[in-house]
């Protein structure tokens, strides 16, 4: 029997100092959710407190593309820009790809590939140096590629406000193709076409894609558009959806939405991926350690940051390269480089970070924005970097690494309810910004040195009623109770149907009552591994892990949450634990455990 919300909702502050809600749902539909779909109780509350009712139910737990994937021709210039792009395969013209050089550009760039080279065509595939060139469309690539030979450029992930690199390639003869999905401004680039399910004039409802969402309605188009142009009367038509794999990584490493579309890219993506037909991620999961069924999270955090690897630490294109390829030799090289290349970031992110939040302490906590800037910090690690501040400060947060020529670029990361990239935008149109752009959750900038306290006044004043706003919101969102028995691996399936998770389909998060501490041991150095049971002591046992709550340094030391938990283990004093339900696989073996985000003593 599930205990009652009440036994917990008397938390008034946790030890990680966080107010503890339900999240919000009708307890009479979520009944009628978990009768519907022959779900258990539990589970019908968790789709309730999503929005999810009883006439969506079915696309959410089965979301199929023949429902849900628009006709691209519902996007503004899809048409022009598919027309374009079949012209130049029909006159054996040039083109190239000009990816961004994270995963979003890298898996964008490599879907564009394989399908040129299913159809017989070759693709130049230019992805900008970080340091170098930075982000986006620059005009000496713009007239690399035209000295090339190159007619038709098809920016992915980037140059919807790349206005003086664009109006240089039309002036060299270029026809450019835009494909993103990052704000756009009133006016557009000079471009053939700019196809951008975030461009103001663009009907919503989309708006949630990743860049690598839009490639693939791109090549729906442009496939569509051969088809009637009898281009493949003598060979198949490529396979799209044997492709999906390469959508479903960059969608969920660009942190959007999975709701709606995404969700169901992201769902058929999996499939595609555990099927190992892609060369390249079956190299990179093979050097990442995956010895499970590949989801969601392992897209997130472990094959995605190797192919970031390249573009932050190492040469930009290895990713995209990786993603592209065909010979199993050569997949496997460059994942073990990508591998090597990701602990080499792992150790400069170490010492940027040490550094930035030395700089975070000098930050008033009442500001809304934790703006951080030094020099001779890693520009490709910043934005990792920024996700940790952001952590910490529990605000939006931006890092800026000042290098040598006057210039610091910036990364900034997001909390719920804030929108960042707007805020960006506007300091680009109020002159504030060499270069700028982003998101609602992340952004990028670059900003003259002498300038960045100027960016910081401006961000802040606009961001402060946000923040605000968000700051009374924020709580410790709950799906529901739970006893240490009713952590089965019969239940954990039942929530794999709720998946993918991430943003915008939140992982459940679950408060385990009165559980009884068994053992609370430091591994790692940062990390806490429990044992908990009922707090009778009797019946099963449930395994935790409490991450990055020690000191280090073998320091017993930690937050408060990790001193009482170790301070529970030999008072036997029951806690309320707040996580989520993962598997652990170990040798061969599931077993089901907690990922402790939270907990508090029992009144």
């Amino acid at each position: 029997m599930q205990p009652q919300p009440e036994a917990f909702l008397g938390v008034n502050k946790s030890l990680q100092g966080r107010r503890w809600r339900l999240r919000s749902g009708d307890d009479r539909i979520g009944l009628a959710l978990a009768q519907r779909a022959g779900l258990p109780e539990i589970l019908g509350r968790v789709l309730a407190g999503r929005g999810v009712d009883p006439e969506t139910v079915e696309d959410f737990l089965k979301p199929s593309l023949r429902r849900l994937l628009p006709d691209p021709s519902r996007f503004h210039d899809m048409d022009t820009a598919a027309a374009r792009i079949a012209d130049a395969i029909q006159r054996n013209e040039r083109v190239a790809v000009f990816g961004d050089y994270d995963v979003d550009g890298a898996t964008s760039s490599a879907l564009l590939k394989r399908f040129f080279s299913a159809i017989g065509r070759p693709l130049r595939v230019y992805i900008p140096d970080r340091q170098k060139e930075g982000y986006g469309p620059n005009a000496p690539a713009m007239r690399k590629l035209a000295d090339e030979g190159v007619r038709v450029v098809v920016t992915v992930d980037c140059g919807t406000l790349s206005f003086e690199p664009l109006a240089e390639a039309k002036k060299l003869g270029l026809d450019v193709v835009v494909v993103d999905h990052h704000l756009a401004e009133p006016h557009l680039p000079a471009a053939v076409a700019v196809v951008n399910p975030n461009r103001l004039d663009e009907a919503p409802g989309h708006g949630q894609l990743a860049a690598v969402g839009v490639a693939f309605l791109l090549l729906v188009a442009l496939n569509r558009t051969l088809r009637s142009r009898s281009f493949y009367a003598q060979g198949e038509e490529p396979d799209l959806l044997g492709w999906l794999d390469l959508v479903a990584l960059g969608t969920v490493c660009d942190v959007v939405p999975l709701t709606g579309l995404n969700r169901a890219l992201v769902t058929q993506g999996i499939k595609v991926l555990r099927g190992r037909g892609n060369v390249g991620l079956a190299a990179l999961a093979d050097v990442a350690g995956l010895n499970e069924p590949p989801g969601a999270y392992h897209l997130g955090f472990l094959l995605g940051p190797r192919v970031n690897a390249g573009g932050r630490v190492g040469l930009s294109d290895l990713g995209a390269r990786l993603l592209a390829c065909d010979d199993a030799r050569e997949a496997a090289n460059l994942a073990r480089e990508l591998d090597r290349l990701n602990k080499e970031r792992q150790e400069i992110e170490q010492l940027v970070l040490a550094d930035a939040m030395l700089a975070l302490q000098a930050v008033p906590e009442t500001a809304p924005l934790a703006l951080v800037a030094g020099e001779g910090w890693h520009p490709g690690v910043i934005g990792i970097v920024a996700a940790r501040v952001r952590e910490a400060a529990g605000r939006p947060s931006f890092v800026l690494a000042i290098e040598d020529n006057g210039l610091a670029k910036g990364s900034g990361r997001s909390v719920p309810g804030v929108d960042l990239g707007g805020a960006v935008v506007a300091a680009k149109q109020a002159g504030l910004l060499v270069n700028g752009g982003g998101h609602a959750m992340a952004a990028g900038l670059t900003v003259a040195a002498d300038g960045i306290q100027a960016l910081n006044e401006f961000l802040s004043a606009r961001l402060a009623p946000q923040v605000a706003k968000a700051g009374a919101d924020a709580s410790l969102g709950l799906d529901g109770a739970l006893h240490v028995g009713g952590c089965s691996t019969e239940l954990y399936e039942k929530l794999e149907l709720l998946g993918p998770y991430g943003s915008g389909n939140a992982e459940p998060r679950f408060v385990i009552t009165r559980a009884r501490i068994l053992q609370a041991d430091v591994v790692g150095e940062r990390h806490l591994r429990l044992l908990a049971c009922s707090e009778s002591g009797e019946g099963p046992r449930l395994r935790g892990i409490a991450f990055r709550v020690m000191d280090g340094g073998g320091s017993a030391k930690g937050s408060d949450m990790a001193e009482a938990l170790i301070a529970a283990r030999s008072t036997g004093r029951p806690m309320h634990l707040a996580g989520h339900l993962r598997a652990d696989y170990w040798r061969g073996e599931r077993r089901i455990q907690l990922v402790v985000e939270d907990a508090a003593h029992v009144a």
